[in-house]
């Protein structure tokens, strides 16, 4: 059993069609023992400005059921799953996240925590404008730090 589901949607300076087509996986033979459905995400983006046209096409397995899982709920947890590598790619070009050594126990997650609240932190108006003036003393006054 196939399924489709298109939405269309313009902001932030471009305009978006994206396409999700499920698709039920039945029988044997995969290397991937739960898999009952896999997934084409297909994206066409416009820039509104600069009329650049991006295409890109995202291919996804999961073992929820038609039921369970239609395109269009396929379709919004690829949404989730860019805003969260949206944040990980700010944390990770700012503290070069993927080449800590931290990585016993809670540090990881700690770590993660600290670099995301400093970002949080910095990129409001007040922060990063009190931040600029004296980098090194500054930032910890703007969380009440002496």
């Amino acid at each position: 059993m196939t399924a489709r589901r298109y939405d269309r949607e313009a902001g932030h300076g471009r305009r978006e069609t994206r396409s999700v087509r499920t698709l039920t996986v039945t029988g044997p033979g995969l290397d991937f023992p739960h898999v009952t459905q896999a997934a084409k995400i297909h994206g066409h983006r416009t820039d509104l400005k600069t009329g650049k046209i991006t295409r890109e096409t995202l291919y996804a397995i999961t073992d929820l059921t038609a039921r369970a899982a239609s395109p269009q709920a396929i379709g919004q947890l690829a949404r989730a799953q860019w805003g969260i590598e949206a944040l990980h790619h700010v944390r990770d070009t700012t503290f070069g996240e993927d080449a800590s050594k931290i990585r016993t126990g809670h540090g990881p997650e700690n770590m993660a925590t600290l670099r995301s609240f400093a970002i949080s932190t910095l990129r409001t108006a007040a922060g990063l404008r009190e931040a600029s003036y004296t980098p090194f003393t500054r930032p910890l006054d703007l969380i009440g730090l002496p």
